[in-house]
């Protein structure tokens, strides 16, 4: 399996398992998504609102673009950020699934305050999957701990099988 093909499966995923956040989330009531709890951050919103800053962040990196400004977490209502979130996972597939096996081998340097490193963009693609799968991990308990015991399984494995259906 080419490289092009596992990096454009995992951006497919990611859009998919944000899209069954959302799904799962959006009825819920504000009480509970708002509700405050020991956990990386406060609420289910923020770390909701915080994988979507980060996924704005990767993709600057990744398309070597300045990042956009978005509005913080409280200015913004829970629909803006489960849009939002869904706009950022759709526009990383779309420049994912639209780069060669070049580009996603190209080394791009990162300088910031926290760390300096050059490694390809298909790493970095691989960063930013993996610390939405953690976060939405802290979701799932931290929704379970209020009583949203309802999540469906949005394992990368059994995406692969029910996409193969």
């Amino acid at each position: 399996m080419s490289l092009k093909k596992i990096m454009s499966n995992f951006a497919d995923y990611n859009l998919w398992v944000n899209q069954q956040f959302v799904n799962w989330l959006s009825p819920k009531a504000d009480e509970l998504l708002y509700a405050e709890m020991q956990s990386s951050f406060p609420t289910i919103m923020k770390t909701l609102d915080h994988i979507w800053s980060t996924e704005e962040y990767w993709f600057s990196v990744i398309s070597e673009n300045e990042m956009t400004v978005k509005k913080p977490e409280s200015e913004l209502s829970k629909e803006e950020i489960f849009e939002g979130l869904l706009n950022s996972s759709t526009r990383l597939k779309h420049l994912i699934n639209s780069l060669s096996e070049e580009d996603l081998i190209k080394e791009v340097k990162i300088t910031n305050p926290w760390f300096e490193c050059e490694l390809p963009i298909s790493e970095y693609l691989i960063q930013v999957i993996n610390h939405g799968t953690y976060h939405r991990g802290q979701i799932v308990t931290m929704g379970r701990n209020i009583g949203i015991t309802d999540a469906s399984n949005t394992d990368y494995n059994f995406y692969n099988v029910i996409k193969q259906k």
